[in-house]
Parts: C-alpha cells; structure tokens; sequence
C-alpha cells in the first residue's frame, strides 16, 4: 500500500521507508513556511530561493528534532518541490463546506449497534391549559407547549409572536440575537396552523419556535459565524438541521450569535450575556443559543460542540444540553471548525426536550458521509436501576468549586436506586493531542489567514483563533497523524469501561476533552447554585450511540430535582 510515491524527471521512487522519510519532509516544509516571506504575489519560484539550510536548522527547534548537515542538504530540493506543490494547491479554491477526504470513525473494533429501531414514544404530559397571560409560557417546556398547539388551545402564530416580541424586548440585553428571521417564521407558523387545522399534525415540534447558532445556514439571510469577516455573509442554502426541524414542522424565529468562528461569548456585536449575572459572558460557543434559551426567549435552539461549546454555555445559562456521538446529526450547510470533532445538538429546558428535537434532528442526510445510522429508542420509563452508571471517583473526591453540588447529584442516583460503580477514564495523555481541534480549525480558515483578513477578528490575544491559526501551521503532518493514532487507541480502551452511563464533573479532569475526541455522547444539565446564586452543572456521559439510555438516566435525576424549573428573576 505504500509503494507508490513521487514521479518526477522520470525516476519513481518506492519503499515504505521513502513514504515516512518525506511525510517527514512535507512536515518540515510546512514549519519552514514560517520562514518564507508571505509577500502578496511572490511566485513559488522567489518563495523557494528563502529555503536554506540554515533556515532548514532554525525550523528542527519548533518541531523538536534535529537532522544533520549532510541530512539537511538532502531534504533541501524536497522542501522546495513541495513548497511549489503547496502554491499550486493554494491556487485552488476550497470553499469551508469540502470536507478532507479522510473521515473520522468513532467505532471500536468489535462494536456492536442495537438492530431494532422502534417508534419515538414521549413521556406523557399534563393536559395544559391556555393562561391568561401567554408570558406564562415563556419558560414552559416544549414537550407542554406541544401540547399546547396539538390540541389548538395555542396557536403557532401566538407563540411566535410571543418569542419575537421577547427576542425584540431582551436581545439587545443579553446580546444573544445575531438576525431575526421573523417573516420566515410568521409564515411557517401560519402554515403550521393551516395543516394542524386540517388534522395532518406533524409531531411534538410542530409549530414551536425556536433559535438556531448563526453557524447555520438558512436561505435568505445572512450567517455570519459570529465574526466580522463573515458578517455579510449569505448562503443560498438550508442547513440539513434547518431542513429536519422544517419538516418536523418547527418555527425558526432567530439565527442567535457565537463566539466568533466557534470559540468563546465573544462575537463581531458585543458579548452575550448570562442571564443571571449581566455581568457576565454567558460563556461559548454556543452563546446566544443557550442565553435566550434559559431567558425564556426561545423554547429551544440548536447549539454544536467541538470542545465544550454545548456544555460551558449551558453551564453558565443554566440550560439542559445534549452533546449527540459524533456521526448522528449532519453537519452539512454548517460552519466547519474541526471536522472530526463537530458536533450539532440541542439546548433546551428539559432532557425529554433534547430527546424530543434530537429524535427530528439525527440520521443521514445523503451528503454529509460521516454520518451513522443507528437506533434510537428513547424511553423515560425504562427501570434505571437495570442500568450499570459509572461515576468518575478520583474527580469527584477532587477539592474543586461545585463539589458539593455533584456529592449531592450522587447520592440522589444512589437514592434512585441505582447503584454507582467507580470508574477511571484511560491513563494516556490526552491533554498532548489537543492540537488534532487547531489543526483542523486552521486548515478550514486557510484563505482567512493568508489574505490577513484574520486582523478583522474582534479577538486579537495570543488565546484566539488569529494567532491560533497562524501557529498551527507549524503543526508537522507527522505529529497531526501519530495524534490521531494515540486517539484509535483511547478509543479502543474507552470500549473497556464497562458502563451504560457515567457522571463527571462538567470541567473535571480530561473528560471533557477525551469524549469530544472519542466521539461520546453527554448531556448537561443544571444540579444547583453557586454561592453567588448562579446556575452550576453536572454532565451525564453515555455509551457511543447510547443517547436513549443517557437521556433517560438524566431525565431521572431531573424529574426527581427540580433546578431547571428555576428561572432568571430578570426575566420571568
């Protein structure tokens, strides 16, 4: 499989150890680019007269090796054949929607899927009533207000207006608000009315209002990813996410903002705001979706996670949020930041809420070819107590800031029945390979770094994406590969644990980082308060492709607290 390797002037070279020597090469070519002068306009040819050996011995301390003279003198025409074929690739356009040709698969060997799919079956629901008030329903979960527009006591257009006119009111506040699609959603919502008078229903998200990340394209309106260089930008395209929720019937009243290009509360408008502590960001990426979401300004919204950015806001927000496995929601018409780490899921105010939009939401969509079907038969009234759930010892026994919430989080589980197994995650150095998220982030923002458009950025400090981009092109094609391989194994030992479901501390140890590379499920929910009375949280993990039993061990523990049923006073 190795033996083809370059043909140039006529000589083909071959040999498994020639393949290494020049990855190895390309490595340190793309370290040496550091050196090269990144003039406008200079040609491939001018560029390779500033590769030297010199300049060759000055690149080996970046990446931590170091070659010989006589070495240095043999790689020097390779750096420069390959500096010409990195010209001519910059020379093609590669939009942020072309995915690398190299997938990733979180599948252990040997794993085994449930087979058998059956029906989405929702936990039954108290018949509400229509108040007198609609801004009673600001703050009334999804699963209620379906029940609401099921049995027309609510209208769509009702609820819509109510959303909108709580965006208008409370956005500019929490500056959580990037554009109001509101003549898409007067229209959907009549249109949602019209088929529901006529008895052809569409299911529990038909009619109901909700807010998607502006990472998200939706035809007709910009999607800025939350960043000054984008902020103009339109896409002449529906996300499959926007599809799925369109056919399921919901109402897209809002694209809500992110922290620019993915990282942080921080956008080209402002920085959302918690909305229990105005004085606070409300924490990232997924800031607006979790920010209007727990300020009763949507019922749900849509979120993604690369590395925290479903569980920090929801965090921060006090909101529920479900993190699927890696490969069950497309991502196509969406903002690429790392492609084998992008994940799209829900912000909401319950768990049988996340259940209810991730069952619309997940499965193929015939583009997006990381995708894997798999069942998913959520159902809150399986016996927990049947269920092994893990807990991860040696963190919680950690002196840390919300541990008296999580020791109280455990003992409910145990008075629930279950009984709670320690476990540990795998002892390999997962904080080393972090670098797999820069990587792949700075190859989908290429062109933004080499046109210098990235000065546009409102973050300019060395902890932001300009400057990460522009030191992840130091990252040697070797490391990158030798870190996914580390990760294969963390995979295949992750298989190993032995447990349907097991709890962390949200920010505990390198939980969150490992189960963003592995691909595993989690949902976040809120398990008290701070001392300052600010919502703090607990993260329920699950098996790959376990969203069923996940969702229904965490609805568990919700339905026997109650902290989601508190709201910020400052905007009830």
């Amino acid at each position: 499989m190795y033996s083809y390797f370059r043909l140039k002037k006529g000589v083909v070279m071959r040999g498994k150890n020639r393949f290494i020597a020049v990855i190895l090469f390309a490595a340190m070519a793309l370290v040496l680019m550091a050196f090269v002068p990144a003039a406008g306009g200079a040609s491939a040819q001018e560029k390779s007269k500033e590769i030297t050996k010199e300049k060759i011995a000055g690149a080996e301390a970046v990446i931590g090796l170091e070659f010989t003279e006589s070495e240095r003198d043999s790689m020097l025409q390779d750096l420069i054949d390959n500096l010409h074929g990195y010209m001519a690739l910059r020379g093609v356009p590669i939009p942020n929607s072309i995915p690398p040709a190299l997938d990733f698969n979180p599948i252990p060997a040997g794993f085994k899927f449930e087979t058998k799919e059956r029906k989405f079956v929702a936990s039954k629901v108290r018949k509400p009533e229509r108040p007198e008030n609609l801004e009673e329903l600001a703050f009334m979960p999804v699963r209620e207000l379906a029940e609401l527009v099921r049995t027309r006591k609510v209208s769509s257009i009702e609820l819509t207006k109510l959303f909108l006119d709580r965006l208008k009111k409370f956005g500019p506040t929490l500056e959580c608000v990037i554009t109001l699609t509101e003549e898409r959603a007067l229209e959907s919502a009549r249109r949602a009315d019209e088929e529901i008078a006529a008895g052809k229903y569409r299911g529990l998200l038909h009619g109901i209002p909700y807010g998607a990340k502006d990472l998200l394209a939706v035809k007709g309106y910009p999607t800025t990813w939350g960043a000054a260089p984008y902020r103009d930008q339109v896409i002449d395209e529906d996300a499959a996410v926007i599809k799925k929720l369109d056919e399921a019937g919901a109402v897209l009243v809002a694209k809500l903002t992110m922290g620019a290009l993915a990282w942080g509360d921080v956008w080209f408008g402002g920085k959302t705001r918690n909305p229990w502590n105005l004085e606070q960001g409300s924490s990232g990426s997924s800031a607006g979706s979790a920010s209007a979401t727990a300020a009763g300004l949507v019922p749900f919204a849509i979120g993604t996670e690369t590395w925290g950015s479903i569980v920090s806001p929801s965090t921060r927000c006090g909101a529920t949020g479900l993190r699927p496995t890696y490969g069950r929601v497309s991502r196509t018409g969406a903002m690429a930041l790392s492609w084998s780490m992008d994940k799209i899921g829900p912000i909401c105010r319950t768990v049988e809420d996340c259940a209810i939009v991730f069952e619309a939401i997940r499965g193929a969509d015939g583009i997006d070819r990381t995708l894997i079907e798999a069942p998913f038969n959520y159902d809150p009234g399986i016996d927990i107590k049947k269920l092994r759930i893990g807990y991860l010892k040696r963190l919680f026994d950690e002196d840390y800031e919300n541990r008296a919430n999580d020791e109280a989080t455990l003992e409910k589980l145990r008075g629930l029945g279950c009984d709670l197994v320690p476990i540990e995650l795998p002892d390999l150095p997962v904080d080393a390979i972090s670098f797999i998220l820069s990587a792949e982030a700075a190859a989908a923002f290429d062109e933004l770094t080499r046109t210098g458009r990235d000065d546009l950025m409102v973050r300019q400090t060395r902890d932001a994406w300009p400057n990460v981009f522009r030191a992840s092109r130091l990252i040697p094609a070797v490391e990158y590969i030798q870190a996914n391989r580390l990760r294969y194994l963390i995979i295949e030992e992750m298989q190993k644990l032995g447990v349907d479901v097991w709890l962390s501390p949200s920010f505990g140890g390198s939980n969150l980082l490992l189960t963003n590379l592995t691909g595993h499920p989690c949902v976040v929910l809120p398990n008290g308060f701070d001392e300052k009375g600010c919502p703090a949280s607990v993260t329920f993990m699950g098996k790959l492709f376990g969203e069923a039993e996940l969702l229904a061990v965490a609805k568990a523990y919700q339905d026997a607290t109650g902290f989601h049923l508190k709201h910020p006073p400052e905007f009830r």
